[in-house]
């Protein structure tokens, strides 16, 4: 049995990808994608007309309406390719804006159903902001299930428990970039891999302490930089891999065992812990590396988005 094959038996392996013609070799359960994925897939030849096509039917419609059409084009073939959910994200420059993100994932969610998809297949990625949060447990109690992305701290894992949001994503190769980057000549790869990677540590934690209280909130650990990061995670309840990590993983046949386990947190002596508003904000900022990389994401996607409109212009 390959690694791949052992990780499906004790977590739900998910592909990180727009790319929805590389997924049928891998056979994940779910997938998810974000701009900058979209945008790197419809740069490809094979997927030009599927951006043409989108546009032309929609020429004339507002620019977010023809983003929201594209990605739910994507989202439909994708689904075509998997038998559980897909992800598909609301526009990262309503990060700080709780009304607007909810009425964006009511569309998206509209477009999904008028293709004849199921809502429950369709998780709505929202930035974890404090304002992200508030909008997916609105969009919760109407049914509409959410991706809280862009996760980097402990207080953002607990606020999206309390919001009792389906599902979180916290990032571990960013976590590891920004440890990696302060440490510079000093970092010490060897001491800071596997159990001991900070992005392994914080999805550890994250799940022990969900396990321990009864969270009924997915935890899924992402953006991973290396195998030896997911495979320290393995028995998470699930984890998105990139396309070139689930060939590596497909290719080795080295044993593999859960390294997190449900049973045992339970019976962790963990404190209980809860944030309103001020606390979740004074945490957050006392967090440097979770500050900064929620920052920087929410920039990145917001340029990639910007991309993404040029391109649509163009076509």
């Amino acid at each position: 049995m390959n690694q791949l094959d052992a990780l499906k038996q004790f977590t739900t392996v998910v592909a990180d990808t727009g790319d929805f013609k590389q997924l049928a070799q891998f056979k994940p359960q779910d997938a998810t994608t974000n701009p900058s994925l979209i945008l790197k897939a419809v740069q490809k030849p094979e997927y030009a007309p599927l951006l043409k096509d989108t546009v032309a039917q929609y020429q004339g419609r507002p620019m977010d309406e023809i983003i929201d059409r594209l990605l739910v084009r994507f989202g439909r073939e994708i689904l075509a390719t998997i038998p559980g959910r897909v992800s598909t994200e609301v526009d990262a420059r309503l990060s700080f804006d709780t009304s607007a993100t909810v009425t964006r994932a009511e569309r998206l969610i509209e477009l999904y159903q008028a293709e004849g998809i199921h809502i429950d297949r369709v998780l709505i990625k929202v930035a974890a902001t404090w304002e992200g949060i508030k909008a997916a447990e609105q969009l919760e109690l109407r049914g509409i299930h959410t991706n809280l992305t862009l996760l980097f701290s402990f207080a953002q894992a607990v606020a999206c428990g309390q919001a009792k949001v389906q599902l979180i994503s916290p990032f571990v190769g960013r976590i590891y970039d920004w440890y990696k980057k302060q440490a510079g000549a000093s970092w010490d790869e060897a001491a800071r891999a596997g159990a001991n990677d900070p992005g392994v540590l914080s999805v550890t934690q994250i799940y022990n302490h969900y396990k321990r209280f009864g969270i009924a909130t997915e935890v899924m650990g992402a953006s991973f930089r290396n195998v030896g990061q997911i495979t320290a995670l393995a028995g998470c309840d699930l984890l998105t891999i990139a396309p070139e990590l689930l060939a590596q993983l497909a290719a080795s046949d080295a044993p593999l065992q859960p390294a997190l386990n449900a049973a045992a947190a339970k019976g962790m002596d963990l404190p209980a812990v809860h944030y309103d508003e001020a606390g979740f904000r004074f945490a957050l900022n006392e967090d440097a590396m979770a500050t900064e990389k929620l920052a920087e994401g929410i920039r990145a996607f917001a340029v990639d988005a910007v991309k993404l409109e040029k391109l649509i212009l163009a076509a």
